[in-house]
């Protein structure tokens, strides 16, 4: 499982890379603080999922995870409609997005 931390700490540090090359306005500074939020948040609660205290609160943690991965891919799918020209480092971050989500929740 170390490697999904490394994974999912790394996915963090690229949206922030991709946030940080936005162009500055009010409408994408939103889009920037969410996207910054959630995939940050990824890393973070798969973390906690590690120490939890029980199955339940084990469960409970990747479900958060999970939520905020879509979350993430959402903001991305966001980006890729107002922001083509960076298609390839967008969908680079989106396809990231789908494979831990896959890891997450097999299905």
């Amino acid at each position: 499982m170390q490697d999904l931390k490394k994974r999912t700490k790394q996915f963090a540090i690229d949206c922030w890379v991709f946030c940080k090359h936005v162009p500055r306005s009010r409408e994408l500074d939103a889009w920037v603080r969410q996207l910054i939020r959630c995939s940050s948040s990824v890393g973070a609660n798969y973390r906690a999922s590690q120490r939890a205290k029980s199955t339940a609160d084990f469960i409970n943690k990747l479900k958060i995870v999970e939520e905020e991965i879509d979350e993430s891919a959402y903001w991305l799918e966001l980006f890729l409609e107002v922001n083509s020209e960076r298609k390839e480092e967008i969908d680079k971050l989106h396809s990231e997005a789908k494979e831990l989500l896959a890891i997450i929740v097999p299905r």
